[in-house]
């Protein structure tokens, strides 16, 4: 009885343990191809600083051509569940084929590219649908503890994907790593399939239903002010994440072992983080979380461009970036996303992330492209320099918005909807 007392209660139902267990596999082979995928273009085809830019564009572009009109389109369907799971198994059929063309000696960057925006692509309905189905599994007082499952999974899997991904590569190739997170679409898929929630109904379609979700963002005070921190950070951070993979291999010399360790050290951070969020949440607020979260996240990434020296100092120093901004980042995902879920209705939910995560996630493609671009032009450890500072400033989009002074979570009708 002690044991099961100290499972967290969601845990101890079952549709949402179903959802979880699918999640957390399929988080794991994220990060599988989150290595997989630039070491390909890196060791297999040969890709230099403005193609790993071009790559990582393609990947992220669906986030801004698809969020609003897929957002609009998971409103008004009954069944996003079986849209969830269709989208799982595309993204599985789609990562099946870079081991058979680089089997058949047929794999080219131009393939790497549409399987990157495909893949991308399915992602976005995905989430479209998979903010509201979640919604409908946890109850309001749930929220952070949901989030806190939700990505401890998500650290978790940052510290078995990386090093998972690493050993792969080592051993498979780079292609071949790749059928391991294939896999891991069809497990979500499967336990998707097992649960059947009551989702919330279709929202009808009126005049301004396309862009309702957008109005609804500018025009609330807090929303508007963590998207302009988060598009922010997610510019540079892309920047960043656009060229470490190739400054970890090339200017300070990591196999590709020793760069899924590092990677995989900051799950560590990112545990501990999830494991405190829902103490710090309840001790400081929720608004404070958010500030501390984005200046933890991102102050810590500093370290990595001023690596340089003997091999030991510059391991403790990406040790250390990786282990504190990963511990921060689960700080401010927790806490801003249980924010958002208390604070957007149900009616417009998946329009109003869908159109925050076009602002926000659309600045993603341009800061890989500016990084590859900028990298190939001055050079990488100058362009990281630019990409970490840059993010660092982000905090101050929050200072002035109501964000710090919230400590509980607000209502639905805090701020309403505008009429369409």
């Amino acid at each position: 009885m002690r044991v099961a007392e100290r499972i967290p209660a969601l845990l101890r139902e079952r549709p949402f343990r179903r959802y979880w267990t699918g999640q957390t596999v399929s988080l794991v082979g994220d990060q599988i191809s989150l290595i997989a995928i630039p070491l390909a273009a890196v060791l297999v085809l040969g890709a230099d600083a403005a193609e790993m830019g071009w790559l990582k564009t393609a990947e992220l572009l669906p986030a801004l051509l698809l969020n609003l009109p897929l957002g609009a389109w998971a409103d008004r369907q009954a069944r996003r569940r079986r849209a969830m799971i269709a989208a799982d198994l595309g993204r599985a059929a789609l990562l099946l084929t870079l081991p058979a063309a680089y089997l058949l000696d047929m794999l080219t960057l131009g393939q790497l590219y549409a399987v990157a925006f495909g893949v991308g692509a399915l992602s976005v309905l995905f989430e479209a649908c998979n903010v509201t189905l979640l919604v409908a599994l946890v109850p309001t007082e749930r929220y952070v503890q949901a989030n806190s499952l939700v990505n401890g999974s998500r650290s978790m899997s940052w510290l078995a994907g990386p090093g998972a991904g690493g050993l792969l590569v080592q051993f498979l190739t780079a292609p071949f790593a790749l059928l391991a997170d294939a896999l891991t679409y069809l497990v979500s898929a499967g336990y998707l399939a097992r649960i059947k929630p009551v989702e919330p109904p279709p929202s009808p379609v009126t005049k301004g239903h396309f862009t309702e979700g957008l109005r609804w963002v500018l025009r609330t005070g807090s929303m508007r002010a963590l998207f302009a921190a988060s598009g922010t950070i997610q510019f540079f951070n892309y920047m960043f994440h656009t060229l470490f993979v190739l400054y970890a291999t090339t200017e300070l010399g990591l196999s590709a072992g020793v760069l899924g360790a590092v990677l995989g050290a900051g799950a560590v951070g990112g545990l501990i983080g999830a494991a405190a969020a829902g103490a710090v949440v309840r001790r400081f607020g929720v608004g404070p979380s958010i500030v501390f979260g984005f200046l933890g996240f991102t102050v810590p990434l500093l370290l990595i461009p001023l690596a340089e020296g003997p091999t030991p100092l510059v391991l403790g120093l990406l040790f250390t970036a990786e282990f504190v901004s990963c511990a921060a980042v689960m700080i401010v995902d927790i806490a801003a996303g249980s924010f958002q879920m208390a604070l957007i209705p149900d009616a417009v939910r998946a329009r109003v992330m869908g159109a925050f995560r076009t602002l926000n996630h659309g600045f993603r493609p341009v800061g890989a492209l500016v990084g590859g671009l900028l990298g190939a032009a001055v050079g990488l450890r100058p362009t990281l320099w630019v990409a970490t500072a840059g993010a660092v400033l982000a905090v101050l989009w929050l200072l002035p918005s109501p964000l710090p002074r919230m400590r509980e979570l607000p209502a639905p009708a805090e701020e309403p909807v505008p009429a369409a």
